[in-house]
């Protein structure tokens, strides 16, 4: 009988905690029901099997939170390994990969063929949710060719692309099915047969902003935008994008396609957009569901303010 009694106080303890967790979520999983979120993976996130585990498990938790996830994926690092498997030597040019013909079917086999297929199977470990696509697929990205400027200077990178269209009809689609879409960022060419690599930031901004998504959040390996980088490691919680765009030229190049997603994204009808640490399991959860948001949060402008 004294068993019984004896684990009453100390099950209530430990269950009260959940449960006041579960109280404060209840505001944002009421704001955040039904709408769109699209969510830019890559980073630590992407390599390390843990995190890899948890982002899974964050995008599930999602779904069923009655949100409608949409996953977009690059693969910068296994490139790397994969051309350097097939003796192409990797080239950066204005923070860009050197695409050559050869180069292109390497990055097509390890984003369609690998990346996203071990995205798809996380998954789809918990449920028959999640449907790999590139951007080719139902002419969701279409692309012509992007040269950056150098020194004044446009200079050929490949098939490098920059997105002239974009048609949401399967990933829609699929959304109304109650699947999880996962984006490899490749899109067709608008010009010729072949395909182009598109900046996987660049092409979870320009969904969410097609899709009219309620959020962009972007994985880094950083907590977030840092107010006076590098003497000083205070994080910028929340800026509009007039104040975003004068902060741009002063930043890193690895931010710049990510700061200028989540640019493009607010001023295309996006109502936030997030560069979040990838570093931190269950980064996802913490700022979406929590009042204490973790990374930096892009608003737009407010009225008057350009």
């Amino acid at each position: 009988m004294s068993n019984g009694k004896s684990n009453g106080p100390t099950r209530k303890h430990t269950a009260l905690p959940k449960a006041q967790i579960l109280v404060e979520a209840l505001p944002w999983l009421t704001r955040h029901h039904g709408k769109t979120v699209v969510i830019k993976f890559g980073g630590n996130a992407m390599v390390d099997e843990d995190l890899k585990a948890a982002f899974a498990q964050d995008v599930v938790f999602l779904r069923h939170a009655g949100l409608k996830p949409v996953v977009v994926h690059g693969g910068g690092p296994q490139i790397s390994a994969a051309l350097d498997k097939h003796g192409i030597v990797s080239e950066f040019k204005a923070g860009l990969r050197v695409t050559t013909e050869d180069a292109m079917d390497v990055v097509r086999m390890v984003l369609a063929g690998q990346v996203q297929r071990e995205l798809v199977g996380l998954l789809n470990q918990h449920g028959p949710l999640a449907v790999g696509l590139t951007g080719e697929d139902a002419h969701t990205l279409t692309a012509t060719k992007h040269q950056p400027e150098i020194d004044g200077e446009l200079v050929d990178i490949g098939r490098v692309g920059e997105i002239t269209e974009i048609d949401t009809g399967a990933i829609e689609a699929l959304l109304a099915d109650g699947r999880i879409p996962v984006v490899s960022s490749i899109a067709r060419s608008q010009d010729d047969h072949h395909v182009y690599n598109v900046n996987a930031d660049t092409a979870a901004a320009a969904l969410a902003a097609a899709l009219g998504a309620e959020t962009l959040m972007v994985l880094t390996d950083v907590e977030g935008l840092y107010e006076d980088w590098p003497h000083s490691d205070e994080v910028i919680s929340r800026l509009t994008a007039s104040e975003l765009e004068k902060l741009l030229p002063d930043l890193s190049s690895g931010m710049v396609p990510k700061m200028e997603g989540c640019l493009h994204a607010v001023r295309g009808g996006v109502t936030t957009a997030r560069v979040i640490d990838g570093r931190v399991q269950h980064s996802i959860l913490l700022e979406i569901f929590t009042d204490e948001g973790i990374g930096t949060m892009v608003v737009p402008d407010e009225e008057g303010e350009s």
